[in-house]
């Protein structure tokens, strides 16, 4: 469900994958690689196009580079199919991001900036307020956030996993429903595919 043009195309003139870019230059032993270079570099190092993957959900930009099916198009014997298709790309796209490392999420760095707040706030109350008498009891209470968010950090990773494998599930089926349309001559893939980003790398 990704348009291997369209990466290469990104890899190549969008600055967002500068990395990405460098690491094909590695990989090719190029200091100046094209489109062309970049695709077949797609298929024969995984490593590039997973690593195009992860900046994507770095950032919150789907690797689904497919648009819903037209039903208006279709005959009405495969509409049901073509819907359920349309209903699994938009799943897919809502639970995407939980394929992206959970060390590397959003998620894990803000608990990890509030737990850092409240270690600050414990400073500030017990020496700046001179609080000493309470010191034990203030870092209880740090004790006690830094369990809440352990706690937090541990179910927000079940979900991740439990989501990852929904998703790794989901995109297997529909890529097949897609084929299975595309064989009867219903659909034509080449065609769902959206060929450009819009301004999300902007």
């Amino acid at each position: 469900m990704i348009n291997l043009k369209r990466v290469a195309q990104e890899i190549k003139t969008i600055g967002l994958y500068d990395l990405v870019y460098q690491d094909a230059q590695k990989i090719l032993q190029k200091k100046q690689i094209e489109t062309d270079e970049i695709e077949t570099a797609l298929l024969l190092h995984p490593e590039i196009l997973n690593a195009y993957k992860q900046t994507n959900l770095e950032y919150n930009i789907s690797n689904i580079h497919l648009k819903d099916i037209d039903l208006s198009s279709l005959e009405p014997t495969c509409r049901g199919e073509a819907q359920k298709i349309n209903a699994n790309l938009a799943k897919l796209r809502e639970i995407e991001k939980y394929t992206l490392d959970f060390e590397q999420s959003s998620i894990l760095v803000i608990i990890m900036s509030i737990e850092f707040f409240v270690l600050f706030s414990v400073q500030y109350f017990i020496v700046l307020l001179n609080l000493k008498a309470w010191q034990w009891e203030i870092y209880g209470l740090f004790a006690l956030s830094v369990l809440g968010a352990w706690l937090y950090a541990k179910k927000e990773r079940a979900k991740f996993e439990l989501n990852s494998k929904r998703y790794e599930t989901l995109y297997m089926q529909t890529l097949e429903m897609i084929e299975t349309l595309e064989k009867q001559g219903y659909i034509q893939k080449k065609n769902l595919f959206i060929e450009q980003s819009g301004n999300e790398h902007i």
